[in-house]
């Protein structure tokens, strides 16, 4: 089933290919139910439903269409009996609320039901089944298409209208509010839907996404955006009041996009309890303005009903990914002619889908020179030049066409300051006799000490989650502090503030001072890290935002190497989804790799969690001659990392224009998947039908 992903149900779905949005499960090795919920009076589970339908893949082949977010009314008439038979307890919201704040326990094995969008079925065939076996529910209205007049059609996406009377109109929504049975939810009033977010008309979740306003070309502010939102949903409340005459206080959010402006909006309308689309059970932690729900999809049978009501919330630590990653410098895409940079995005979509890896590490900034410092970025900000608003679209189309994760790669402290910055925010400096052949010497870095240079970086990455929509962050080999770094003014203050001297040079002559200063400053660059993982997740789409971050093969193969670095490897596999280890150690020749290799899956394979968190990044270029490696060696490295028991691995960078390394050459080794579309999906299902197979 679902883990650590949120689906686009309904019209953007469709609109997208009925794709994952805006990141796609990694794939898992295994499928095993773990144990049953903890009996503490407040933890439960909700499930999500759509449209219910008579005969529902004959729907499906007689409009050649498909909706997975459909069920069959036989299905959900079994899961109900299921529910029933296994001793399942369907609760209320006001439940849910009076469990928290003190008063009845909820009972074990509690569950919620919601159904989505105010589809018509939602009166004609699951009203009687609610009151056949006396389960109460929540349902979420689209106010806008319930005022839809009869002889008009309602718009669900790009090319897709329906029937006006695919959903209840306002005497039908009354006639549900009147049953003890349903409670009614804001699923705004017209918010469920997507709309332009980036100059090449792309469209994300309009209730969450800064609009492109094309006509004045320019992003909506943040007034304007949070105006329009508080707007529709005291809209979508005052009409269920006037129409309905009931007093909302749920909030249901389309495609379970939702961030923190626009909960914080919700709370003030009084909907303090707010649903999204994470999968797993909603345990005490779990606040109630994100509740957990479970998305049923057109191929769910009972089975599959039982082991999502068992599958565990996909947090850190508990995710068993099988990755297959391409690192994409979107330097290659640019070019100052539109039309030429539409080729090339187009060109790498088209490669990437052929290839069929599990994830893009996707370059959001822009470094021409090979730096690793962001000269420009790469989507609208308020620090640094932006090179071109290219990101959101590139990152939009890989995932909606190609299929695949897409994680913003991204500096952590390598920001070119502008020239009217210029002295105004300290830079990573080196104390007195520091080696001039360091990694980090090489590396502008602003100061993460500096608090003018934190809240930059902070800043960032907002406008980074604001402006575009991702899977994941990838924070880069940048990220680092040698043994001499970092020697500037506030660096000083910090050390101090540890409890150590601010003389870099007293500290490195005691090796107890040494050892503090090594672990102080690799946790500091992982907190930060994870700040504006937070940034990001609260301006973001909803949904968890997964991390990646790059480590160097020193940090392995010699665990004093600590202090040259600031990195660690058992803190990255705690701190962060995944570790990119850069497998080509520093100094060493690409011939004696395969050596190398060995020696850090022995290392991996002993560390906990070493092999599932662990993404083996292999480069496409020797980075001490600048030549090319042929790809059938890189295709050999890849299985030998496979025999070893590697299950995580990939390359960098993609060459895409020049096909390097050859598509078809590695294709065999980076495909995890093959896709259906919906011809294919219909296909099958009309196979099924021949075969008298049912659900």
């Amino acid at each position: 089933m679902q883990s650590r992903r949120r689906f686009i149900c309904g019209c953007l779905g469709a609109m997208a290919g009925c794709s994952v949005f805006p990141k796609l499960a990694p794939a898992k090795l295994v499928d095993i139910l773990p144990p049953s919920d903890p009996v503490d009076g407040k933890t439960f589970r909700v499930i999500c439903f759509h449209d219910v339908r008579d005969n529902l893949l004959s729907s499906f082949n007689s409009q050649n269409m498909i909706d997975p977010y459909a069920v069959d009314t036989g299905t959900l008439t079994s899961i109900f009996s299921w529910l029933q038979y296994n001793s399942y307890h369907p609760i209320t919201v006001k439940d849910v609320e009076a469990s928290r704040s003190g008063g009845k326990p909820l009972p074990p094995r509690a569950v919620m039901l919601t159904f989505d969008d105010g589809f018509r079925s939602h009166y004609t065939k699951v009203l009687p089944l609610l009151e056949r076996f006396r389960f109460p529910a929540v349902m979420g209205i689209v106010t806008s298409w319930v005022d839809t007049p009869p002889n008009q059609k309602i718009r669900l996406a790009i090319n897709l209208e329906v029937p006006r009377d695919t959903f209840m109109s306002w005497d039908e929504v009354g006639q549900v509010a009147k049953s003890p049975l349903v409670e009614l939810a804001s699923h705004t009033h017209d918010l469920h839907h997507g709309a332009i977010a980036n100059p090449q008309g792309n469209e994300l979740p309009a209730a969450t996404s800064h609009l492109y306003l094309q006509d004045q070309k320019r992003y909506e502010t943040d007034e304007e955006f949070e105006a329009r939102v508080q707007n529709d949903l005291a809209g979508s409340i005052r009409r269920l009041h006037d129409h309905a005459g009931v007093s909302v206080r749920s909030m249901v959010w389309p495609y379970g996009a939702e961030n923190q402006p626009v909960r914080k909006i919700s709370q003030s309308l009084g909907m303090h309890t707010q649903f999204s689309l994470e999968a797993g059970p909603n345990t005490p932690d779990v606040p109630l303005d994100r509740l957990r729900r479970i998305l049923m999809t057109y191929d769910v049978d009972v089975g599959g009903f039982e082991r999502s009501m068992r599958e565990p919330a996909t947090n850190r630590g508990q995710i068993n990914p099988v990755e297959r990653v391409v690192r994409v410098h979107l330097d290659d895409v640019y070019d100052p002619d539109g039309s030429v940079q539409e080729k090339k995005l187009g060109d790498l979509i088209q490669r990437i889908y052929d290839m069929r890896p599990s994830s893009v590490y996707l370059q959001a900034y822009s470094d021409p020179n090979n730096t690793g410092v962001a000269e420009a970025l790469y989507f609208p900000n308020r620090h640094l030049p932006m090179r071109a608003d290219l990101f959101s679209r590139a990152a939009w189309q890989l995932n909606t066409r190609s299929q695949v994760q897409v994680y913003a790669w991204m500096p952590l402290l390598a920001f070119r300051l502008p020239a009217d910055q210029a002295g105004r925010i300290e830079q990573v400096t080196a104390a007195a006799g520091a080696p001039a052949d360091r990694r980090a010497a090489k590396m502008y870095r602003l100061s993460p000490f500096d608090p003018a240079a934190h809240a930059m970086i902070r800043e960032i990455y907002e406008d980074l989650g604001k402006y575009s929509a991702f899977t994941g962050l990838l924070f880069g080999g940048d990220a680092l502090l040698d043994d001499y770094e970092d020697a500037g003014r506030h660096a000083a203050q910090t050390f101090q503030r540890w409890g150590l001297p601010a003389d870099i040079g007293a500290i490195r002559a005691n090796p107890e001072l040494m050892t503090r200063w090594t672990v102080g400053k690799t946790k500091y660059l992982v907190d930060l890290s994870l700040e504006v993982e937070k940034i990001v997740l609260d301006s973001q789409n909803g949904g968890d935002v997964l991390t990646i971050r790059d480590l160097y093969a020193d940090v392995l193969l010699d665990r004093t190497a600590e202090a040259r670095f600031s990195q660690s490897y058992d803190a990255f596999l705690r701190a962060y989804d995944f570790v990119a280890l850069l497998a080509m150690p520093g100094g060493e020749r690409y011939g004696s790799i395969n050596s190398r290799l060995d020696s850090l899956a022995d290392i991996t394979a002993t560390t906990p969690n070493g092999l599932r968190q662990t993404v083996y990044q292999l480069p496409v270029v020797d980075p001490q001659t600048g030549e090319t490696i042929p790809s059938e060696r890189l295709l050999d490295e890849m299985r030998h990392l496979r025999q070893r028991g590697v299950v995580n691995f990939g390359y960098y960078p993609d060459r895409f224009a020049a096909d390097v390394p050859k598509m078809v050459t590695m294709r065999d080794v980076m495909s995890l998947r093959a896709r259906l579309d919906p011809t294919s999906i219909n296909a099958l299902l009309q196979a099924q039908q021949q075969k008298g197979v049912t659900r």
